[in-house]
């Protein structure tokens, strides 16, 4: 997959408060995270089941171009 946390976030037409609804991490994180700050592999992990879920086929953390798991 070649699309970053960003890009899969507004192609479903998801906010970050929104992402941070469905995943549980908080929204300042993903902001953090979007611009390339480092994050945990259990809310990496979060992140990816909630946009699997929107997108109805599994996207797992290393599918996601530019994230970087600490």
């Amino acid at each position: 997959m070649d699309d970053t946390l960003r890009e899969l976030r507004i192609n479903i037409g998801w906010s970050q408060k929104i992402l941070s609804e469905k995943s549980g991490v908080d929204r300042g994180t993903i902001s953090r995270v979007e611009k390339g700050a480092k994050i945990g592999a259990v809310k990496a992990k979060a992140l990816a089941d909630a946009l699997s879920l929107a997108y109805g086929r599994e996207i797992r953390p290393l599918d996601i171009k530019d994230l970087s798991i600490e």
